[in-house]
Order: C-alpha cells, then structure tokens, then sequence
C-alpha cells in the first residue's frame, strides 16, 4: 500500500503547478519529498504490522527450532519465504488500494490525504477479518474509544495492535501443533538411546537427522506452506 502510494507521489515532484491538486494547500517539493521518505522508512514496521508476515515467521522459526537445525535455513531464507508469501496473500488487498486510492490520485481526483485515507480502508478491513474481539475491546477499552456501532468504526490505532497479537496466537498455536510430533521424536531417541546406555552419545545428534529425515520424506515446506495459505 505505502509503496503504491510513494510510487503515485514520485511523478508529481517535477511539474510545480501540478502539485497544488495533489498534496494540500501548502505544497512544495521538499514537503513531497519528506512525506515520501517518510512513508519508505515506515515501510519495514508497516509490512510486520499489517500483513500476515508476523503468523508465518513465527511459525517458520518454531519450525527451525523443532528440528533442531539451529540456523538452516537461514533467517534471511525464512524472511524472503515470508515477504513472498506475504505479498502473494496481500495481493487483493493491494489491488483495492491501486484502485479505490492510487489511481484517483494519479488522476488528480483527490488529494494526498484522502488518498492515504481511502489507501488504509482494505487493509483496515483485512485486519478486523483476523482480528479476534476480545483484543479489539482490549484496546478499545485501554485507548477510552467509544464504543462504535460497527467494527469498521475502530480507529487504526486499536485495529492495528489487536491485528498483531490475534496473529501472534494464531502463530503460536500452529507451532505448537508443528511441534508436537518432531518431540515425539526426540522423546523416542532419547528412550532408545538411554535404554542400551548410550549415555555419552547426545540422544539430538541421532534425533536431528530423523526428523530432517521424516521432514523431507513427507514433503513438509509444501505441507506447511498449504496450511499457512490455508489458514487465511
């Protein structure tokens, strides 16, 4: 959303006149300027805070943990896995933006703000899709809101946050499930290797093979990667 619209604002810093319709009634190029830099430094915590990136690393790190891997794959491999995947779920919603805020403002329809306005709608409302009620009223109640006749009414400021941590359970509760049958594993190994007293051998030096073994064998990044999409 942000780099549509940074992207729509890009062509307007040349034509002085043009720039009166766009921004506000004090437009100027350095303005222009700062709001851009602005809105790409922001990118980062806005993709963490608004898209479904926060349930899959969270879920692909207790993944890592579970077999026992330590740093395979890399976080720079789960991190470009996440944005790709990320921008594949988010696609609709960035449609909606490129045509309810960018193009009218492309097309000197609406001002600056009203595009960024009419830009925070869809992912507003892909939010509160997530969102569980309890977390809503949480920072509903804590931010002293009204309270509104309609989900759609709550600020982003209460959306935003109550997005985070629905997701944050979400993920949390499919590392667990993920997690539960490669420690069934490790609880095997260490049973076996105990019982005919292997004692100076680390029962993770057999286990870790097994379950990047088993992993493999049931075809498990396609597995996982259909229930992450699945579960959206």
């Amino acid at each position: 959303m942000i780099l549509m619209l940074a992207a729509a604002a890009a062509p307007k810093l040349l034509p002085l006149p043009g720039l009166g319709p766009h921004v506000g009634n004090n437009d100027s190029i350095p303005w222009t300027i700062v709001f851009t830099l602005t809105l790409l430094t922001l990118l980062p915590a806005i993709v963490l805070s608004m898209t479904p990136m926060v349930r899959l690393l969270v879920v692909f790190h207790f993944l890592r943990q579970a077999l026992g891997t330590q740093t395979a794959p890399s976080n720079q491999v789960l991190m470009g896995l996440g944005l790709m995947m990320t921008w594949f779920l988010m696609q609709p919603v960035l449609v909606q933006v490129q045509q309810q805020a960018v193009v009218p403002f492309r097309e000197g329809k609406i001002s600056g703000w009203e595009a960024i306005e009419r830009g925070a709608e869809p992912p507003k409302h892909y939010m509160l899709r997530y969102a569980r009620e309890k977390d809503l009223a949480l920072f509903a109640s804590a931010d002293m809101v009204s309270r509104p006749a309609k989900p759609d009414d709550l600020p982003l400021r209460v959306v935003v946050p109550a997005y985070m941590l629905s997701e944050l359970k979400s993920g949390f509760e499919i590392g667990a499930v993920l997690f539960l049958p490669f420690m069934l594993v490790d609880m095997v190994v260490a049973s076996i290797t105990t019982a005919i007293g292997m004692y100076q051998l680390p029962p993770v030096v057999i286990s870790t093979p097994l379950k990047i073994l088993l992993f493999v064998m049931a075809d498990g990044w396609h597995l996982l990667a259909g229930s992450l999409l699945k579960s959206f």
